[in-house]
């Protein structure tokens, strides 16, 4: 989920996140042969979305790390979608990709089904959302007509260029209540402050006053209307997508989320993500 201003850190990090990515056993590997899936079970997937799919920070560094992603990780302690597919259907193996990027808002969405169509995924895991509410103000929110907008389209094209593949549509995390857990850890606080974490919702993380709870209540909404159209969104896909039943708020506790930001899930919390929405495969 880190918004575009932290990109600038992240290029600096490129050749150090491709190493580490390279080394962390991703699934990963060459393009993926279409065929059908061993007892119901995909040969193929591909995850979308943003830094929390992409794994960033889990490996207690300010990088994507996508060995632990909810999704498509192969870390055993993450023991991910790909994990449990594979124990089921071992023709998935090395035939999962990750393409969520951190930073990535919905508008970004349909260029990352692109992708998960060339390669002829027959599952697709999708989170995205966090970054469209984690503006600099309120005010730079993105508008919920732009973001049905993006993920509406999003998924007609998914469907019209996967229309077997079956998807998985994950909500936005729930903010509101990481604030309210970590706005009395003076290790959280510090860290919002000194990376200035969503400042729409973690700007000023121990003020009291009205005016910042309001801002607070008024991006919670915003994430709660942005959840209802992906939900809403997900139904009119059709018996394909599954929509993760709000299972995702189980994963923010502030001893899920790494130590380094105090936002992302750590291994602990890509696990129990993992566990909560594979419920719904």
């Amino acid at each position: 989920m880190v918004r575009r201003w932290h990109l600038v850190v992240l290029g600096t990090l490129a050749v150090f996140a491709l190493a580490c990515e390279a080394g962390a056993g991703g699934a990963g590997g060459s393009d993926p042969e279409p065929g059908t899936p061993s007892k119901g079970y995909p040969s193929s997937m591909a995850a979308l979305g943003d830094s929390i799919t992409a794994g960033f920070g889990s490996c207690g560094t300010f990088l994507a790390c996508s060995r632990n992603s909810w999704s498509t990780g192969t870390a055993e302690a993450v023991d991910s979608h790909y994990r449990r597919i594979l124990a089921k259907n071992p023709k998935i193996k090395g035939k999962a990709r990750n393409f969520a990027k951190p930073g990535a808002e919905a508008g970004e969405l349909p260029g990352q089904v692109a992708q998960a169509i060339d390669m002829k995924a027959q599952y697709v895991t999708i989170l995205i959302g966090a970054n469209d509410a984690c503006a600099p103000a309120p005010a730079g929110m993105t508008s919920v007509t732009t973001f049905r907008r993006d993920v509406g389209r999003a998924l007609t094209r998914l469907k019209k260029g996967l229309p077997k593949a079956d998807v998985l549509v994950a909500g936005v995390p729930d903010l509101y209540r990481l604030w309210q857990l970590g706005r009395k850890n003076d290790q959280a606080v510090r860290a919002w402050k000194r990376l200035n974490t969503c400042p729409s919702m973690l700007a000023d993380p121990t003020s009291t006053d009205e005016s910042d709870d309001a801002r607070r209540r008024e991006v919670q909404s915003r994430i709660n209307d942005y959840n209802d159209e992906l939900r809403q969104a997900c139904d009119k896909y059709g018996a394909r997508c599954r929509w993760d039943n709000d299972s995702h708020e189980t994963s923010f506790n502030l001893d899920r989320v790494n130590q380094v930001d105090y936002f992302h899930p750590n291994v602990e919390g890509q696990a129990q993500l993992a566990d909560a929405t594979y419920q719904r495969f």
